[in-house]
């Protein structure tokens, strides 16, 4: 019906991060990361739908007295016990791939100790052992909103250029550990959000700075480095080793046909690109040091740093993609509420309940534009439909509105395969329902199988299949024909 014609060494499967699902915060020597610090906010108290900038003071305070809150990514969906439950049901969909992320903080408490925990690099080698049961390949993300909190605490998170020793050292020894288990690694996930929200980006507390968006961008330096460095390294362990950035891809639009409206969408795209422009060319572009020049940012830089990001790119750029996003120049103009990436609303498109637009198309548009312009494989690691989901009383899902979504989706991801486009593959976000990073909720779901969990972390943690679960299951069983 959609003529749709994948590669036949697709990869379909779905994505996840540590502290979203893990849980066991406190287990078997892992140290606190900076995630275990968000508390839940009832989304009437919540000012928008975006992860908190938390500050020194705030962090410092929970850590004398957090009773009267509740912290759900300490807690998860228990995925540290459940693994092999959770493993299996992807397995029966089908999956030949699984996105998920090591915990930092599992295997370096504090991130700066001399020796890493054998029971956290333990239980990775357990998982990837469970997925090797099922012939699906880890995709796994090194760095995913949860850098260890005596980073942040101690030396600012990555705004300090140490923490490019210790995020190295880390590395090397998950290469090393899982280089007969993993040849397919990201290094820090939607990367270019530390310029929107450094403390989740980076454990970085922003408060002190004269010059908050400096920090951020210095930060992104630090992490650029970083990233680069640890191609390099993936590359002297195992060959076979294929290393990405992840980008969060949310397409600009302009409002009208007036050139102030396409400048300032051209200017919004160009924000995003620059990530991937470093990742991929190795070279700061000239818009972004425009930009600096007039923000007043000057970036530190130590000698070898240009050559170590020009050395070492990327072998593939991942991206996250959910929605696009209207500019206009009128400062007037309707504006969605806040998120991470927000503009004014766009009449041709739907809206989500949490107030995203939905727009397949705009995946074809980003696909297409990041192939042009880099030439190299990319991967969509997140894609997805938060939504409000009801457990009925026979315990069956029906998420026909999640199936749709998906199915458009992944018709304009045929499209842009006949467009040329390399794509190596496609892992939906959160294919076991889980929490939320932008404002740790259960009950926005993104999931083919069903928590019993609330918001409150009330309720048995028992999985159930939606009817979308079965459908993916077709979706890849057919390779991508059957929608």
């Amino acid at each position: 019906m959609y003529n749709n014609k994948f590669p036949e060494d697709f990869l379909w499967g779905g994505a996840t991060s540590a502290c979203q699902i893990e849980g066991a915060y406190n287990l078997d020597g892992r140290g606190l990361s900076i995630a275990d610090m968000v508390k839940f906010i009832p989304k009437e108290e919540r000012n928008g739908d975006k992860p908190p900038n938390l500050t020194k003071k705030e962090v410092e305070e929970l850590l004398k007295d957090d009773k009267g809150y509740s912290f759900p990514k300490r807690y998860g969906i228990d995925f540290y016990h459940r693994y092999k439950e959770d493993i299996r049901l992807l397995a029966e969909m089908g999956f030949n791939v699984f996105r998920l992320s090591i915990s930092w903080s599992r295997i370096f408490p504090n991130g700066d100790d001399k020796e890493p925990n054998e029971a956290g690099l333990k239980f990775y080698d357990d998982v990837f052992d469970e997925c090797k049961k099922y012939n699906i390949k880890p995709l796994v993300t090194l760095s995913h909103y949860d850098t260890p909190l005596n980073l942040a605490l101690k030396y600012n998170g990555w705004s300090n250029r140490k923490l490019i020793d210790f995020f190295t050292k880390y590395v090397r020894t998950v290469f090393e550990r899982y280089k007969d288990k993993v040849d397919l690694w990201l290094t820090f996930n939607e990367i270019n959000v530390i310029a929107r929200n450094a403390y989740t980006g980076g454990g970085v507390f922003l408060e002190d700075s004269k010059n908050p968006l400096e920090l951020s961008y210095q930060t992104a330096h630090h992490q650029f480095v970083a990233s680069a460095l640890a191609t390099k390294i993936a590359h002297e362990v195992n060959p076979n080793n294929k290393v990405g950035c992840m980008v969060a891809r949310a397409v600009t639009y302009p409002e009208t046909n007036n050139p102030l409206d396409i400048l300032k969408a051209q200017k919004a795209n160009q924000m995003n690109l620059f990530f991937t422009d470093i990742h991929a060319r190795g070279e700061y572009p000239g818009y972004i040091l425009r930009y600096f020049k007039e923000n007043n940012i000057s970036i530190k830089k130590e000698a070898g740093d240009d050559e170590i990001l020009k050395l070492h790119p990327v072998d593939f750029i991942s991206i996250s993609y959910y929605k696009s996003v209207t500019e206009s120049a009128n400062p007037k103009g309707e504006r969605l509420p806040d998120s991470t990436f927000t503009g004014v609303k766009n009449p041709y498109l739907e809206t989500s309940d949490w107030g995203w637009q939905i727009d397949p198309i705009g995946l074809r548009w980003a696909l297409n534009d990041l192939y042009d312009r880099y030439q190299i494989p990319i991967f969509i690691v997140e894609n997805g439909l938060g939504a409000y989901d009801k457990l009925e009383e026979d315990n069956k899902i029906h998420d026909d509105y999640r199936i749709d979504y998906l199915r458009k989706h992944i018709v304009q991801m045929g499209e842009a395969i006949k467009d040329g486009v390399d794509l190596m593959g496609y892992t939906t976000w959160g294919p076991i329902d889980l929490v939320s990073d932008s404002t740790s909720e259960m009950s926005k779901r993104y999931g083919f199988i069903y928590v019993d969990m609330d918001d409150n972390g009330k309720g048995g943690l028992k999985r159930f299949k939606k009817d979308s679960f079965y459908w993916y299951k077709e979706v890849i069983k057919s390779n991508g024909e059957n929608l």
